[in-house]
């Protein structure tokens, strides 16, 4: 029989152990080493296509550009044609003929001239606005916003406006207003016609009236009253006189109505004297 040796035994033993670690830590460097070339792999692919990438969209724009310089090159400049005279239109209006320019109410023409706006020669109309002591100037090309003055069936088709009742309607002043400053600044004269009737008060000065009101109605009353002058070809109290008769306003009663009211002071002092009289009556009774 052979001897067991103790030594070799335990020998055997720790060295299968030793073994055994050194195989494990082995294989986990190895899988690192791996891991790292794989991440080192996929890096340089990443930068690999980024650069051709950045290559790529350089040479489009590149095209791009080329592109477009060959259009520009290829396009044809249009001609600029400096307009030295502005365009006409037949005059339809002659030298102090009447008109009525809707802003400013009626207006004569009293000379054409030629105005140099911006290397453009324009022709315009020159007006004089007696009652405002202004003038005026109104290219010939835009003419339509004048209007000639009103014929005698005009008038007398205002008069019959003016002789109706007021229409007022039942909205705030504000609104009110606005619509009245749109029909005077129209020009139209049945419109402002329309406008002085249902502002005006009659004799009834009494009555309370909104500065902005009186002063719309001033404005409108006055347009109708010049127009209707030199239509007619009365004179300004003549005009007056029929303006004021279809609306049923009397200035002068007005003024003296105005001149005959009692001062409170007198009203008091005849009260006094009213009292003093039925004392005396009746003491004596």
């Amino acid at each position: 029989m052979k001897k067991i040796n103790l030594k070799n035994i335990l020998k055997k033993t720790f060295k299968k152990k030793k073994s055994n670690k050194t195989t494990k830590k082995k294989s986990k460097t190895l899988n690192k080493i791996k891991l790292n070339k794989r991440v080192k792999k996929t890096n340089l692919i990443k930068k690999k296509n980024l650069k051709s990438e950045k290559k790529i969209s350089k040479k489009e724009e590149a095209q791009k550009v080329e592109s477009l310089r060959i259009s520009k090159i290829n396009e044809q400049k249009p001609e600029i044609k400096k307009i030295k005279k502005q365009e006409t239109e037949k005059k339809v209006y002659k030298i102090k003929e009447f008109v009525v320019y809707p802003k400013h109410g009626v207006g004569q023409i009293t000379e054409f001239k030629k105005i140099n706006i911006g290397g453009i020669d324009v022709e315009t109309y020159l007006l004089r606005f007696e009652k405002d002591k202004a003038t005026g100037m109104v290219p010939v090309n835009k003419q339509s916003h004048l209007r000639p003055l009103a014929t005698i069936n005009q008038v007398n088709k205002c008069m019959s406006i003016l002789k109706g009742k007021p229409k007022i309607k039942r909205s705030m002043w504000s609104r009110r207003a606005q619509e009245y400053e749109a029909k005077i600044s129209s020009g139209k004269i049945y419109e402002l016609a329309e406008v002085v009737r249902d502002l005006n008060k009659g004799d009834d000065l009494m009555i309370d009236q909104s500065y902005s009101e009186r002063q719309l109605f001033e404005k409108a009353y006055e347009r109708l009253l010049s127009e209707f002058n030199i239509v007619l070809g009365t004179t300004l109290e003549d005009t007056q006189k029929k303006l004021d008769k279809a609306l049923k306003r009397n200035l002068e009663a007005q003024k003296a109505k105005l001149e005959k009211k009692p001062d409170p002071k007198t009203n008091e002092m005849d009260s006094d004297q009213i009292d003093e009289s039925s004392l005396d009556t009746d003491s004596m009774d």
